[in-house]
């Protein structure tokens, strides 16, 4: 799957001379905790409500509150923005933004066309929707784990077995574990008759079913 299927479009941004109270409104409105800012279609730098309280008068200010938006209609955004901005293409996939979002360590990005203009924004929310979508979780799903030897044709003979059980497999993933095993997650649809004896054929065949349980 691709970010562009994934992200949220047209996020709600501000120019670089919005001033720091009108920002903070749209952040309390919108719930947000950071925001893009975009002049003519192009990302110039993000801000935090951190950022915001970096700057505002400390609650304790003997300041008037004519006088504290006063003082705030005189900063802009521009004043306190972070200028380097991590971002991702609309064309990558979602493997390729989670990537980036754990080696930057942040929640989310933005998504950027190929003229550099902001189409999006995705989040680690939205990739965990798509993962829980993707492995058919709410639905209901068995999921086995197998571990293995890493040698040719194991994925081949253990889906033998189930085919020849009248079982049929969801999906595969591989893990790789230790001393050049493997453990294979097998995911099921729902959790069909006759699974403990083809749990017994498995391990003839060396293949040892470790973990079993019903998700969703």
């Amino acid at each position: 799957m691709f970010v562009a299927s994934r992200m949220t479009k047209h996020p709600v941004s501000v120019t670089s001379d919005t001033t720091i109270q009108q920002a903070d409104r749209i952040m309390k409105k919108n719930k947000f905790h950071r925001m893009l800012v975009v002049d003519n279609g192009k990302l110039v730098g993000y801000f935090s409500d951190r950022d915001i309280m970096r700057v505002a008068p400390s609650p304790a200010t003997t300041l008037s509150k004519f006088e504290i938006r006063s003082l705030l209609d005189k900063i802009s955004v521009k004043d306190i923005m972070h200028e380097k901005v991590i971002t991702v293409n609309e064309g990558a996939t979602l493997e390729e933004a989670a990537l980036i979002m754990y080696q930057n360590k942040v929640g989310g990005l933005p998504v950027i066309s190929d003229v550099g203009a902001v189409v999006g924004i995705i989040t680690a929310t939205d990739i965990l929707k798509t993962f829980i979508k993707v492995m058919g979780l709410i639905g209901g799903k068995t999921r086995l784990t197998v571990e293995v030897d890493n040698k040719i044709g194991v994925m081949a003979e253990i889906t033998k077995i189930f085919a020849d059980n009248g079982v049929n497999i969801d999906s595969f993933i591989t893990c790789r574990h230790k001393n050049n095993r493997y453990e294979l997650v097998i995911r099921l649809d729902d959790r069909p008759e006759g699974l403990e004896d083809i749990f017994k054929i498995l391990d003839s065949h060396g293949y040892k079913v470790i973990h079993s349980v019903k998700i969703g």
